[in-house]
């Protein structure tokens, strides 16, 4: 793309020296790894690295322009603007042709759920026979194609990029996990949704938002930034949200969007009701507008109603025949890590589960109790270098919420995970619990030691593959390890269990 078309999509700017020429730009990027002759590189003052002293290494690369909002010293012109976060999303764009304008885009937000809807959501338009794209905490998924991610939701570039060529590839539906963090960061900036959903509010990230009402503003961001006309030409946009959550009905009053409610109270407009949960599924009556259904789905608990009433009433926002989702809905077996009952044959029951919030675990363990026989286990961690403050509740929660706690780790990075876990003992003073600094040998202990009818509850980490200490990943999968214990055991007939 030629850099004056470029250049002329930021309105106030300041370049020197004068660009005299009309070359061309081959790249953009606000990583030196990724710098190549042609490159346009953008230097965003980050967390951890401050790109405008990464300039002149960019140049040095092959970077033939940059974009900075601090005065540097280099040998090619430089484009000064007052924020490179939101020229970055600007020229992401423009550079990348606006290809989210080209696709049905669904952004789903919230503190839990997040993953499951969006799969759930790409779930239902496949079987419309829709080329369908995933962008979300475990991955980046292009029809069949999968592709790694290093954050819930990615920097603007990786997005615009990503989105480009999911356009290539014909893609019709997008499902987007949108975080807090990348709202309150602008990572979205420049996309086009169709489709807002909001799964629930809970606490969470409070190491990066400071307060509860940070973190509210940043999550209704998605909506106030949905649109705002109803006449013209476009897609109508449409807010979907939970207002079974009081943040939920609060969000109604933050965007000028079409509204579709959802939740087991009566005044939501799709909503569940005569719930039943028992081990290997969960059944509903579903109203959609005083016309009802039953449903029977795979998934187990209430939390799994709602994440399933978000994607069906996504679905049902942008036309889609009730019937059509149901059918879908209803053959879904599950995600990873989500309530992941791993196969056994030993009469017990462990289920690997993303349960990182005090709200998300006691959900997990209530789903649990409402078809576990015997004891339950929890094993559970708090992460290092994150909110210090969940740590105590998280502890309190698995401690009266299960029959058998164990506390261990979980991916501690540079933070000394005896600290970690004398916060989490300090929320549980009058109770002893075991404790294992390494998390191997905490799931080990717990189905070495649980008898037949018990369920083991593995909680924190569910479809990560890694544990993180230090700054090093490690190969560590709940599941896996789960597996590799489960099979030490002897196998017994299931109906004595």
């Amino acid at each position: 793309m030629k850099v004056t078309q470029l250049i002329d999509s930021l309105k106030f700017k300041q370049i020197y020296p004068a660009i005299t020429t009309d070359f061309d730009v081959t790249m953009l990027t606000q990583d030196t790894r990724e710098v190549q002759p042609g490159a346009m590189f953008i230097a965003v003052n980050g967390y951890h690295i401050d790109g405008h002293k990464l300039a002149a290494q960019a140049v040095e690369k092959g970077a033939i322009i940059v974009v900075a909002q601090e005065r540097i010293n280099v040998s090619v012109p430089v484009v000064y603007v007052q924020n490179t976060e939101r020229a970055m999303a600007i020229l992401a764009d423009v550079f990348y042709q606006a290809p989210s304008q080209s696709m049905r885009m669904i952004g789903v937000t919230g503190t839990n759920g997040k993953t499951t809807v969006t799969h759930l959501i790409e779930q239902i338009y496949r079987d419309q026979n829709q080329a369908t794209g995933l962008m979300g905490t475990m991955y980046r998924k292009i029809k069949d194609e999968t592709l790694p991610t290093n954050n819930t939701t990615s920097d603007a570039i990786t997005t615009q990029r990503t989105l480009a060529k999911m356009h290539q590839e014909n893609v019709e539906t997008v499902a987007m996990e949108v975080s807090s963090i990348a709202l309150d960061l602008g990572r979205v900036w420049g996309i086009d949704f169709d489709i807002a959903v909001f799964t629930n509010l809970t606490r969470d990230h409070l190491d990066f938002h400071k307060t509860m009402a940070n973190y509210i503003h940043a999550k209704s961001l998605l909506f106030a930034q949905l649109g705002n006309k109803y006449t013209a030409s476009g897609t109508t946009k449409v807010a979907v949200l939970n207002t079974d959550d009081p943040v939920g009905r609060e969000f109604e009053q933050y965007t000028a969007a079409h509204v579709l409610t959802y939740g087991l109270n009566p005044d939501a407009m799709i909503r569940a009701q005569n719930i039943q949960i028992c081990s290997y599924g969960t059944e509903f009556d579903l109203a959609v507008f005083g016309e009802v259904t039953h449903v029977t789905m795979k998934l187990i608990g209430k939390f799994n109603v709602y994440n399933m009433l978000a994607a069906f009433a996504a679905a049902y926002a942008s036309g889609l025949p009730s019937n059509q989702i149901i059918k879908s809905l209803e053959k879904v077996t599950g995600v990873k890590g989500r309530f992941q009952s791993i196969p056994s044959h030993t009469g017990v029951r462990v289920i690997v589960d993303y349960s990182h919030t005090p709200d998300s675990l006691l959900n997990a363990l209530k789903t649990i109790h409402s078809f576990a026989k015997q004891d339950v286990y929890c094993v559970i961690g708090c992460g290092g270098d994150r909110d210090h403050g969940k740590r105590a509740q998280m502890a309190k929660i698995a401690v009266e919420n299960s029959t058998k706690p164990i506390f261990t780790s979980d991916n501690p990075r540079t933070e000394d995970p005896e600290n970690i876990l004398c916060d989490m003992i300090a929320g549980v003073p009058e109770t002893k619990v075991p404790v294992y600094i390494d998390r191997h040998e905490a799931i080990q202990q717990a189905i070495q030691d649980a008898k037949p009818g018990d369920v083991v509850l593995i909680a924190g980490k569910g479809h990560e593959d890694y544990q993180l200490i230090g700054c090093t990943k490690h190969h560590f999968d709940d599941s896996e390890e789960a597996a590799k214990d489960l099979a030490l055991r002897p196998v017994i007939d299931q109906k004595l269990a």
